[in-house]
């Protein structure tokens, strides 16, 4: 080859002289042409392209980033044969062309040079090229390595980068409430700091984290002491999950019951401040500085009932939540132990689970009682801040009503008796009820003072539960349920308050909004259900003159129903259509009575620690209404001495136990035992005055008989009243008290009726002429010699005086119904002081034959025959008293003794002259005295 184009050569072209262990590497190789020439072809044509072509360059950016060293050591075997035979065939093109070398002999010896130097250019080149690509596979790795640190290290810096920005999303994460978000990432935040604390700005960071969490404990706090006054679930489930992850479930208890105390304080002292500062009306501000039990005493009548309201339903809220943070927690455990944890593999970690249940179980069972203790302090210092002795009856009903209440929800919600609030509203109580008491006895006293006794119209249905004062009767049968509030579910189990307001609504919301509704319909037109059957009534009433008496008196004994009917005539027909107005018979003063048992009632049955001394009040408003009747109608001096028993032991004694006990006798100036104490005198009430305006001394109005009617009627009615509410009466009576309440109904209230025989006597005393009819009699000779068969005058007179007393009977009944038993009682006095008029007379007679005593019976059965026409009473009362007395003239000596002994309703001067006339011509003078004797010895007590 030329010199020069030896020294153009490339670097894969120009080769260096191979050394002796090269040469026999290519000797050893194949000599055959096919596979040599595979070889060469085997070759990459790139390599062909270019002088400038840089093949060390090429086979470095060849490599793949993960070099295996079998694969290269493959590589570079197969280089090496292609390197061989491209040698080889170049040796071979060298010799096959030697003859053209000849000429160039002179140039052999330079071309070896040249060769020789073009080989170990050649070698050199691959050994350059061999030890570059060792040291790139060593760059390679490194730069992996290096890569590798580097994208650990981006890693880190990214992680640090959102480190620093946590913050704000803590932020972002608190402002949406999620507690247990907020603190997960924010323990994640410490945790990867932990890891990177090597570098310098994650020491700062860490701080900064732990300031974080503290602020999110903070805000937690604060969070759950927003769960006291309006709990929700799902932030109640948040809190305490987030308190679960802080692992402070049991501070967090500690925490919530702090916040619920703190919670009632602050509601009450709200609450109260508000209404204080409103009434006040000016902007001083000393108020909010003031202690809560101060603070209550400057809240005004007016606002005491709607500041309680208020009060009440302020710490319901405050109780609801703490029942339904109870309520959260038992189902939560309950869910838990139905449902098999993760941990149940760490016996330990279940142990404390366990142990963190017990004690927030029990803490919060505990915090009951405290709570509730809390709620009765608040209310007790408002209930005794304020003076409510001078309240009006419906207003401190609301409070009882409120009060009660409460008291209910105490029980509920931890089973408490409210003993600080029955204490507290019982002082108030026994105040209120005393003053008020004793002021409605004092309007009692009025109203009978100024009564005249006239109908009260009521319907003939009428009955005390159509008074609203009674309304709590109906309703009081579910004892859960507030006397101003009718349950809307008819239901047998009663829901509890708490699961009754568990949506919505409050139990201290109703306060007698339905006052207005409750409407009374008793009263009638004028007594009578219309004007057309009263006009009607009137009409029947005026047009029956012609009508027989008899069927006169059918009427007044049908009129209450219980009459006998002798026959369907037009009167009975008339009496029947008159049923339709058998109304109660009472005044205005017993409808208020019954108002004020009511009202008391209503009290007892709200309070009942108070109910002994408000039963103890309605019986005195009885006894003084009974007291007041008997003292206005019934006392009469001379009829009470008649002998004839018209007071009973038990009325008598009763009666006098009413004026010792409630009588102020000093008062009206009756000084009828020892001065009393003022504050015994304070106790009692003065004896009443009947009314100017009630005339009793008219013989037209049968002496009052339509005033002592209604007095007396309407007595037995509020008697009857009282035995309808004595079980509700007896339900609220304490044990212990219980022998007052029988005694009080066996010994007063069952006397009512009893009054009946001394007022209506001193009518049947006054309506006929008895000193007419004994006057007529003294006239009469009974010492005749034959039977008579005609009667005598005083018989007639007699029963025209009964005719007119059921004439002016009737009349009185035009203006009040008469009832049977009142009519029977009528008739019974005038017929047996008719009767005992008859054994008067002829006790004056001071001769009389056999022929007489026929006289005297024939008078006397045309009388009872003329009187059973009048009057339905059977049998007549007094009738063998006559009979007996006529009979005796028959008797002899020794049966006379006998009949002295054993006869003892005769007065001493009837059996005297039964002795003197009867048996003066039978027996001698020893016997008579015999017989006087015995009539002086015999005590007689009066019937």
């Amino acid at each position: 080859l030329p010199q020069e184009s030896v020294v153009d050569m490339s670097p894969v072209e120009s080769f260096r002289t191979p050394s002796k262990e090269e040469l026999r590497e290519l000797r050893e190789q194949p000599t055959d042409p096919q596979v040599e020439q595979e070889i060469i072809d085997s070759i990459e044509e790139v390599y062909f392209s270019s002088d400038s072509f840089d093949t060390v360059q090429y086979e470095l950016e060849k490599l793949p980033p993960d070099l295996n060293l079998l694969e290269l050591e493959e590589y570079r075997d197969k280089l090496k044969r292609q390197q061989a035979a491209v040698s080889k065939r170049v040796a071979d093109l060298i010799l096959e062309k030697q003859p053209s070398y000849v000429k160039v002999s002179s140039l052999s010896h330079l071309g070896k040079l040249g060769l020789h130097k073009c080989f170990n250019s050649a070698f050199r080149q691959l050994r350059s090229a061999k030890e570059g690509f060792t040291e790139a596979s060593l760059g390679l790795l490194a730069n992996q390595r290096r890569r590798q640190l580097l994208t650990g290290l981006l890693k880190s810096l990214r992680t640090i980068k959102t480190l620093q920005r946590t913050d704000v999303r803590l932020s972002e994460m608190l402002e949406e409430e999620d507690y247990p978000g907020a603190i997960q990432l924010c323990l994640e935040c410490q945790k990867a700091a932990s890891t990177f604390k090597h570098y310098n700005c994650i020491s700062e960071l860490n701080s900064k984290l732990q300031d974080t969490l503290e602020q999110i404990e903070e805000q937690l706090d604060v969070a759950l002491s927003k769960t006291c006054k309006h709990f929700d679930v799902s932030h109640y489930t948040k809190v305490q999950l987030a308190y679960k992850l802080l692992g402070k479930t049991q501070t967090a208890m500690d925490q919530l019951h702090m916040h619920f105390t703190q919670a009632i304080h602050n509601t009450v002292f709200q609450v109260v401040l508000g209404y204080v500062e409103l009434c006040a009306g000016n902007a001083d501000t000393k108020f909010q500085k003031m202690p809560y039990k101060d603070l209550c005493t400057h809240i005004t009548t007016d606002s005491y009932i709607p500041c309680l309201t208020d009060l009440c339903k302020a710490l319901w809220e405050v109780m609801l939540s703490y029942h339904l943070t109870m309520q959260w927690h038992d189902e939560h455990y309950k869910e838990e132990e139905t449902t098999p944890g993760a941990d149940d593999s760490s016996a330990e970690g279940s142990d404390e689970s366990t142990v963190g249940r017990s004690y927030v179980k029990k803490k919060l069972e505990h915090g009951l009682t405290r709570i509730w203790q809390e709620v009765q302090l608040k209310v007790k210092a408002y209930l005794l801040g304020t003076d409510v002795s001078n309240f009006k009856y419906d207003d401190f009903i609301v409070v009882l009503d409120v009060i009660s209440r409460l008291m209910q929800v105490g029980e509920e919600f931890c089973g408490s008796k409210s003993e600080l609030l029955q204490e507290s509203i019982k002082r108030q109580s026994v105040n209120y009820f005393k003053n008020y008491h004793r002021t409605r006895l004092e309007e009692l006293r009025m109203f009978l003072e100024n009564e005249t006794w006239e109908l009260c119209p009521v319907k003939s249905n009428f009955s005390i539960a159509q008074l609203h004062e009674f309304r709590f009767m109906g309703q009081c049968r579910s004892p859960s349920v507030s006397p101003s509030r009718q349950p809307e579910s008819t239901e047998p189990v009663e829901l509890c308050l708490f699961e009754q307001y568990l949506q919505g609504g409050n139990p201290f919301e109703m306060q007698i909004d339905n006052k207005e509704e409750e409407t009374e319909d008793v009263l009638a037109s004028n007594g009578y259900e219309s004007d057309e059957l009263e006009k009607s009534v009137y009409q029947d009433y005026d047009s029956d003159s012609d009508v027989p008496e008899e069927l006169k008196q059918d009427y007044v004994d049908e009129q209450t129903g219980d009459g006998p009917v002798k026959s369907v005539s037009r009167e009975t027909l008339r009496s029947r259509k008159r049923s339709d107005y058998n109304a109660p018979i009472l005044t205005n003063t017993t409808l208020n009575v019954i108002r004020l048992v009511g009202k008391y009632m209503q009290m007892m049955n709200i309070l009942k620690p108070i109910a002994f001394d408000v039963i103890h009040c309605v019986s005195q408003l009885f006894d003084y209404y009974l007291y007041a009747v008997y003292t206005f109608f019934g006392r009469n001096d001379m009829y009470e001495s008649s002998g004839l028993g018209l007071i009973s032991s038990r009325l008598r004694t009763t009666l006098s136990r009413i004026q010792e006990s409630l009588i102020d006798m000093e008062a009206g100036g009756e000084n009828a035992g020892p001065h009393a104490s003022p504050e015994e005198r304070k106790e009692k009430v003065p004896r009443p005055h009947l009314s100017q305006l009630v005339i009793l001394t008219s013989s037209d109005t049968l002496y009052g008989l339509a005033e002592r009617v209604v007095a007396t009627e309407s007595l037995v009615f509020l008697a009857e009243q009282f035995e309808f509410l004595q079980p509700h009466l007896d339900t609220t009576m304490p044990s212990a008290k219980k022998p007052f309440l029988q005694q009080f109904y066996s010994q007063t209230v069952s006397t009512a009726s009893e009054l009946r025989k001394p007022i209506y006597w001193i009518v049947a005393a006054k309506a006929i002429d008895y000193e007419q009819m004994l006057l007529l009699m003294v006239g009469v000779k009974w010492d005749i010699k034959e039977i008579m068969s005609q009667h005598n005058v005083y018989v007639d007179v007699l029963l025209k005086e009964f005719e007119k007393f059921n004439q002016r009977l009737g009349d009185v009944s035009k203006i009040v119904r008469i009832p049977l038993p009142v009519s029977n009682v009528l008739w019974e006095h005038c017929i047996r002081l008719a009767n005992r008029t008859l054994v008067e007379g002829y006790a004056n007679v001071k001769k009389c034959s056999n022929e007489g005593r026929a006289l005297m019976q024939l008078d006397f059965q045309q009388f009872l025959m003329k009187l059973e026409k009048l009057t339905d009473l059977r049998p007549i009362p007094d009738k063998e008293f006559v009979e007996t007395y006529i009979k005796v003239y028959y008797l002899t000596e020794n049966d006379m003794e006998q009949f002295i002994k054993n006869h003892r309703e005769y007065s001493m001067k009837q059996l005297t002259n039964l002795v003197n006339v009867c048996l003066g011509s039978h027996i001698n003078k020893k016997a008579r005295q015999k017989l006087l004797a015995a009539i002086d010895d015999i005590d007689r007590p009066k019937r």
